[in-house]
């Protein structure tokens, strides 16, 4: 999901040589209208809809009531269990936008910018994903083991000032989150685990840069440098630098890509044998790769939760985990295996439940024989399925329009691929790759997808295992002026705000009745010409919510 196109995504890029030979082509995408699955799913989205009540209620049993505004304030009926829910009204749903910076991809739109046309351009595309009723952003902050952020271990992006080391005059994360927060987004650190430059002259890279400092830590692979990732050292060095992120920054949730060993290029052997012989305890190389992988997902995840227990870490791996002629669990697919080709086995990570969520790249379309849309993703919902690991979509955004394949000149089919995932509950949102596309909206398909499928804001996704304990019940609910507007509550990202035609216990049951999400200030409020019953609810940074506190607006 990074640069997947005409970067070294290797899916198109380098991945193609190799699909070609096997004759295979690497595209995206299906179709339907909600409304097709909807009675499917309905039973689905009432079993979820009862599993947050349920957990609503243990968190708090004692309803408040004050008098405020034209009408009064009180904690609703504290159960939906018999509510009827919709599907196409998800309540959760992680909607999310892959941001890279690699080769100026999406932002900065190209080097050399000043700080304040960097922000300007991020304030942009923030408030077009806003306008969409996205609730996450993935922005790559390490592309090839340099830094979008100040950093002591690695050296400045080159693809902030166009000279790699140089320093950009400000320190952009800080930003790069508060606006996602102003904006009630999840800021997810991206970062590329294994790359370490586009050139094998390591006299070309700034002189602090890791490669440089320990050459015997990369390999020289087809024109580029990689991370050994048989090696300890580079493992705790990749660790460590999250882990830098991490704890200095507020972020929400770190990411990782599909890049682990290089993607199939002209065939050349990645020149491991020196690690291999030493760390490979008599494992076959190929066991040994993926070993090394997981390792590495483990003890990233151990770090990052040991720091700080509230903050995700996923990984969007390629579309295609096995296909089914080379074991029996794999999907009925033809394509290349990211197991056996980049030594990256999400089943692994999801066994160990060392991934809080994943995002396979499911960049085909509907009816594609070689990876069908409708053949992956009920394959990925059953590999998550009771484990508590979520999941979501990689949606290939960039293709629409292309004629990589011809399902992607039709206008509804990435559209309709929303429909398809609610067919399955273990499917809980979607990611689209890539930012500038969403900018473009090729074939309108953002405009339809917003239409039919993102008519009302969403809260995230609750992660099993996660910081559960919500934050109390809003106070001080009233209404003056145009404006609903209650105290600040300790604890508070966001503030749901709902509205239905009367009072009543299934109002907050699903997402139809959500008309905003409100990032949390000193003052928060919700204007507008109001009327009917509304009531608030406090969200925490995880989107653990509150009982809900009622007001009716004559």
């Amino acid at each position: 999901m990074t640069e997947r196109r005409r970067v070294s995504r290797p899916l198109i890029a380098g991945v193609v040589a190799a699909a070609a030979a096997m004759g295979v082509a690497y595209a995206f995408g299906p179709g339907a209208r909600a409304e097709r699955v909807e009675q499917a799913a309905a039973m689905r989205t009432q079993l979820t809809a009862r599993d947050d009540a349920a957990r609503t209620v243990s968190r708090s049993a004692t309803p408040r009531s004050t008098a405020a505004g034209s009408g009064e304030t009180m904690a609703a009926p504290a159960t939906t269990a018999s509510c009827t829910t919709s599907a196409r009204y998800a309540k959760r749903q992680l909607r999310g936008i892959w941001i890279a910076s690699v080769h100026n991809l999406d932002w900065p739109s190209r080097a050399g910018l000043t700080p304040a046309q960097q922000r300007a351009e991020y304030v942009k595309l923030l408030d077009l994903a806003a306008g969409l009723r996205f609730n996450a952003v993935f922005l790559q902050v390490r592309p090839a083991s340099d830094a979008l952020y100040k950093s002591s271990l690695e050296p400045w992006s080159q693809y902030l000032t166009g000279t790699a080391g140089k320093n950009p005059g400000w320190d952009p994360l800080p930003f790069l989150i508060q606006e996602a927060h102003k904006r009630g987004m999840e800021f997810h650190a991206w970062f590329n685990p294994y790359r370490a430059g586009d050139t094998t002259d390591l006299s070309k890279l700034p002189a602090n840069h890791p490669a440089r400092l320990h050459p015997d830590w990369v390999v020289k692979h087809e024109g580029k440098l990689y991370y050994n990732p048989g090696l300890p050292q580079v493992r705790d060095w990749v660790t460590k630098v999250v882990k830098d992120v991490t704890h200095r920054y507020d972020v929400d949730g770190i990411h990782f890509d599909d890049y682990f060993y290089p993607y199939p290029g002209q065939g050349t052997p990645f020149a491991d044998s020196a690690a291999f012989k030493k760390y490979g305890k008599g494992m076959k190389l190929a066991d040994w790769r993926r070993d090394n992988v997981n390792r590495l997902i483990a003890q990233v995840s151990k770090a990052v939760h040991t720091d700080k227990p509230y903050v995700k870490f996923g990984v969007s791996p390629f579309g295609i985990w096995r296909n089914k002629s080379e074991v029996a669990s794999g999907s009925n697919t033809k394509g290349m295996s990211a197991y056996s080709q980049i030594y990256a086995d999400a089943k692994a990570w999801i066994k160990a439940r060392s991934v809080d969520y994943l995002i396979p790249q499911i960049y085909w379309p509907r009816g594609y024989a070689i990876a069908d849309y409708n053949v992956l993703v009920p394959w990925w919902a059953n590999a998550v399925k009771g484990t508590g690991v979520d999941l979501y979509i990689g949606q290939a955004l960039y293709q629409v329009g292309t004629k990589t394949i011809p399902a992607w000149s039709k206008p509804g089919e990435l559209p309709s691929h929303l429909a398809v995932n609610q067919k399955y509950p273990e499917v809980k949102g979607d990611v689209f790759f890539n930012a500038s596309k969403l900018r473009a909206n090729p074939l309108s398909v953002m405009d339809r997808i917003a239409a039919n499928y993102y008519t009302r804001p969403a809260l995230v996704p609750l992660i099993k295992g996660m910081p559960a304990k919500a934050p109390t019940a809003p106070s001080g609910l009233k209404y003056g002026g145009g404006t609903l507007a209650w105290a600040a509550q300790s604890g508070a990202r966001a503030y749901g705000v709902y509205r239905a035609a009367a009072a009543g216990a299934c109002a907050t049951a699903d997402g139809r009745n959500l008309v905003a999400v409100v990032p949390a200030t000193s003052a928060p409020k919700y204007a507008g010409k109001l009327t009917g019953t509304y009531y608030v609810t406090a969200l925490d940074r995880l989107g653990n919510e509150s009982l809900p506190t009622r007001l009716t607006v004559r």
